[in-house]
Formats: C-alpha cells, structure tokens, sequence
C-alpha cells in the first residue's frame, strides 16, 4: 500500500461510508427507481461536462459493450438493489451485507484472477474486519416481514460491487480516463432508467430533507466517489480496495453518533478497533507492531 493508495482508502470510505443514511430518508418518500435515476443524472450532469472538455469521452465509444456491461452490474443493478433492499432492512443492516464484498471478490478470485487471491496473514484480516462489523452492528436485523428478500437484495448488489471492482482492473477499463468511464457509467444508468421513471414518479414534492439527500448521493456518493474509486482500484487492486466496504459501517455509525445522538458503546469502540486492525492487515499482510520487531533484529545480524 503506497501513501497515495492509503489517502484513496480513505476518501472512499468516507464518500461511501455516508450514502446508507441517506438513501434511507431518501426511499422513505420516493421509488427507489426513482431515487437511483436522480442520484445517477445529478453525478452525469457534473461528470459529463469533465469528460466533454478533456476530450476523453469519443475514444471510449469503441469499448462501449464492456462499458455497458460495467454500467449495469456496478451501478443499475446494484443501486437498485440497495434502494430496495433499503425499503425492508435498516441501513446498518445494509452495511454489514455490503462488507461482504471483499470476502466475494477473494471468492470470485479463485476461479477468475489469480492476483487477487487472498491469502494467509490477508484473509486473517479479512475475516478479523468480518468480526468487527458484528461486534460494531449486532445482529439486530430490524426491518419489516420481507426483511430476508431485502438482505438477499443488498448481498446481489455487494456481488455487483465485486465484480464490478474485478472488471476495473482489468483492459480496457484500467486504461480508460476514470472520469470518463464513471461519466459514461452515470450517463448508461440515467437513459436506461428512463423509462422506469415516467411511471413511476411521485404524486407529490419530496421534502427538502429528501432534496438534500439526492444532491448529497449525487455530488458526493457518486460523482465525486466514483472517480476516486477507480483511481483506488487502479492504485491497489480489487482485493485490497474493496476492503473500503469494512470501514465504510464505521462511518455510518460515526455520522449517527454525531449527528443523531446514537449511543457511543463499548461494543462500538471494540468495533471500531476490529475494523482499523482488520483492515490493515487484509491490506498490508502484515502486523505492524511485529514488523517494527522485526526490522532491529534483522539489522543486527546484518551488522554480524
């Protein structure tokens, strides 16, 4: 992991640690169709005019089918399903099952690349951040009757994700423009939801509390997460940055700590740790502490 591939993890986390909260308000009034479409066309609206004056988007029309493959497993499909797995399970709920995605990708690594397996000291970590988000979240499902059809839900879109991130690093997508391929992405997800929507608009104004939350998945969760995303993938590969999804929970929970006065638990603070501790080494492969016990030795008898 290099200082830019730790400062990418970082902002991912924290652009995708936020987007569960707000596509909860967001769904409470609108169709999830509908909140997917406007979260889509705000990021396009940003993105496209990038990719426009960079003059980048042309030369990507003659991968269009791998670009629309992309578009609907990562983004139609899966956002879909998180909105609407969203309207039957409570968005901690949704975290947990997204943190899966990394353990997917190490699954779908097995038969499909064989430079994102993960193992040894790496999948410790992985199954180690596992353990945090159950400490962190509990298993306290919430939710309503369909509660199990909304979990399989979010599960379809974490396999989205992972494939997804495994597509990303792969040509062409790793040497398209990233701007571009998330503009292209945005734009794919805003003309093929289309049609759902002029059916499925709402009888009435959404509240401003709904209006603020679609600017804040569009602008941040989308047009300024994707790009970023990409970039992360590219730095670090498939395995290690979808580890995100294990910290983006603490993110969640921190923004309900601050901003709605939940609870700060010792079951949260053990989370918290789990989490950090399991995330650096599923990314690292290595113990900090011991790697600093190590190096002296190894200086010595170098020095014998």
């Amino acid at each position: 992991m290099t200082r830019k591939g730790w400062l990418l993890f970082l902002a991912v986390s924290v652009f995708w640690g936020i987007p569960y909260f707000f596509i909860k308000i967001a769904v409470q009034e609108l169709d999830p169709a509908v909140v997917v479409f406007a979260r889509a066309l705000i990021a396009a609206a940003v993105l496209l005019p990038m990719a426009i004056l960079g003059k980048t988007l042309l030369p990507m029309l003659k991968h269009w089918p791998i670009i629309l493959l992309f578009a609907v497993i990562h983004m139609v499909g899966a956002f879909l399903l998180i909105s609407y797995g969203e309207q039957h399970v409570s968005s901690s709920l949704t975290s947990l099952l997204i943190s899966a995605n990394p353990l997917i990708v190490a699954l779908l690594a097995l038969g499909f690349d064989k430079s994102e397996r993960v193992n040894g000291p790496r999948l410790v970590g992985l199954l180690i951040g596992l353990v945090g988000l159950v400490v962190l979240l509990g298993f306290d499902i919430g939710g309503d009757g369909l509660q199990w059809l909304g979990a399989i839900f979010i599960l379809l879109a974490a396999t989205g994700y992972a494939i997804g991130a495994m597509l990303l690093k792969r040509p062409p997508l790793v040497a398209l423009p990233r701007t571009s391929v998330a503009a292209a992405e945005c734009s794919i997800t805003t003309i093929v939801l289309l049609p759902v929507l002029l059916i499925r608009l709402p009888d009435h104004v959404p509240s401003l509390g709904v209006i603020a939350s679609l600017l804040v998945l569009g602008l941040i969760c989308t047009a300024l997460a994707l790009p970023t995303f990409f970039a992360l993938i590219a730095e670090v590969g498939a395995s290690r940055g979808t580890v995100i999804t294990y910290v983006n929970p603490a993110v969640s929970v921190l923004l309900g700590v601050t901003l709605q006065h939940d609870p700060l638990s010792i079951a949260t603070i053990a989370g918290f740790l789990l989490i950090i501790g399991g995330s650096w080494l599923s990314t690292t492969g290595s113990i900090p502490w011991l790697k600093a016990r190590k190096t002296p030795e190894l200086e010595t008898r170098g020095g014998d």
